[in-house]
């Protein structure tokens, strides 16, 4: 959103000599990547300071930055290039930065839809917004931005001419969907799940994390509508007391927006048939697993409630594609790799488990990193999930506690090997890769699983 430095620093009570008819034309956090009129925000993280870059960012063409009230400029950098907020704590730039972002949301009618989610939560806003595309101009979240700096960073590229905003929401910790609908305002939510994930973050387990999805609806306004899976049960529970504003979607029968004949095409995706407020439409899904037929249907739930046909919603369900690391497809020396290594959870991998069984091939390798944030339930989960993967040929566990998924899976007479990076892992694959395999390749983000792809040579 352009908006002239005057205007920022009214919304965020920033002082200083800065050319307040100045514009802004983007808004950044990071230095390396500013273009030229952006806004640097200089906030504070885990890690580091922004106003050690500020100098960085101004060089780079940064209209100005927004500072501590209380930091020394050094020497080199122009005084009125700076908007200086009160500095209350260590994170005034960012609050400042949520504020504006605040301003934007209210400013700009637009209606907000936020989504969350243990598992799959990315690919149904994915959905979402294809389906919304088909009538209407749509901001949608961008990669990973979905927390307390990329969700404000989001809302402020709203422009006038986008009449809705699809905002993945993330969490892993109580309170953070809170204060992140706190910023967005979201006039209807999405929950797709609620799984094992961040249980190292949550002592009374599950159920903790239930509560914290549930943060999303409670802050809904009077008229906001909660699109809620029927499928999971706890999900289910969040509709209590919505009567018509809850709109349940599933394969159950009492699900509004449901699914029925699903049939799963391995690689090429699943095939059912939509039944949405008394209509019917088929569908083929160009996703793998039956898992994504549900994020299919959170779609067409909203797009039916945006006034969208039926017939379009599914229409555009079938342009959708995977995207990187989601899920993409690479055909390499007569074998096939799924490259679905953005992000694991007990449930996720599961899910995509179930897909390459249904997948046609010589081989079928389950690649699994490890997975985090689960707490001392980690060892547990990763050996129910190794001894769950009856129908797979070969098990290559790597890193960590993918050597109690391992375990699991040779208690169960798989095939199972362990290794310790995913260096390893991409050599083994190198020197092991067969034509007619199907391999998934599936980790925590953190482990960088992908990595191993470049090992493998096209010889």
């Amino acid at each position: 959103m352009k908006l002239t430095l005057g205007h920022i620093a009214d919304w965020i009570h920033a002082e200083g000599t800065f050319d307040t008819t100045a514009r802004a034309f983007g808004y950044s956090i990071d230095s390396r990547t500013i273009a030229a009129g952006d806004l640097f925000f200089a906030v504070t993280g885990e890690r580091v300071n922004g106003h050690d870059y500020v100098e960085a960012a101004l060089a780079n063409g940064a209209v100005a930055a927004v500072v501590s009230m209380r930091w020394l400029t050094p020497q080199l950098i122009d005084e009125t290039k700076l908007l200086r907020v009160p500095d209350e704590d260590q994170d005034c730039v960012l609050h400042a930065m949520q504020t504006l972002a605040n301003h934007v949301r209210k400013v700009w009618l637009v209606k907000v839809i936020g989504v969350t989610g243990s598992a799959g939560k990315t690919t149904t806003k994915e959905c979402i917004a294809q389906v919304l595309s088909a009538k209407y101009d749509v901001l949608k979240t961008e990669g990973n931005f979905n927390n307390q700096f990329g969700l404000p960073l989001q809302l402020l590229k709203l422009e006038p001419e986008h009449a809705y905003a699809v905002l993945e929401m993330g969490m892993n910790h109580a309170g953070e969907l809170r204060a992140l609908a706190k910023i967005a305002e979201p006039d209807w939510g999405v929950v797709s799940n609620v799984a094992p994930v961040h249980l190292e973050h949550f002592a009374d387990g599950i159920e903790g994390i239930a509560r914290a999805k549930y943060e999303l609806i409670e802050s809904l306004p009077a008229d906001g509508l909660a699109f809620l899976n029927a499928d999971d049960d706890r999900v289910a529970k969040f509709g209590r007391g919505l009567e018509h504003r809850a709109i349940m979607y599933g394969t159950r029968g009492d699900a509004a927006v449901r699914a029925t004949n699903i049939e799963e095409a391995g690689l090429d995706g699943v095939r059912f048939i939509a039944e949405a407020f008394g209509e019917t439409c088929p569908v083929h899904l160009r996703l793998m697993g039956r898992h994504n037929v549900l994020n299919a249907l959170a779609a067409i739930a909203v797009g039916r409630k945006a006034d969208i046909p039926l017939q379009d919603c599914c229409a555009a369900l079938e342009q959708l594609r995977p995207t990187e690391k989601r899920g993409d497809i690479i055909e390499l020396r007569g074998a096939t790799l799924i490259n679905d290594c953005y992000n694991s959870n007990p449930r996720a991998l599961d899910s995509m488990v179930e897909a390459l069984r249904k997948t046609k091939a010589k081989r079928r390798i389950v690649v699994a990193g490890e997975m985090l944030e689960l707490g001392p339930a980690g060892p547990a989960l990763h050996r129910a999930c190794g001894e769950a993967m009856t129908g797979i040929d070969l098990v290559l566990g790597v890193r960590g506690l993918a050597l109690s998924l391992v375990e699991g899976a040779q208690s169960k007479g798989i095939a199972a090997e362990f290794v310790e990076t995913p260096d390893a892992a991409g050599e083994w694959l190198n020197a092991n890769l067969k034509k007619g395999d199907v391999v998934l390749i599936k980790a925590s983000r953190g482990v960088k699983l992908e990595t191993t792809l470049k090992f493998l040579t096209a010889s």
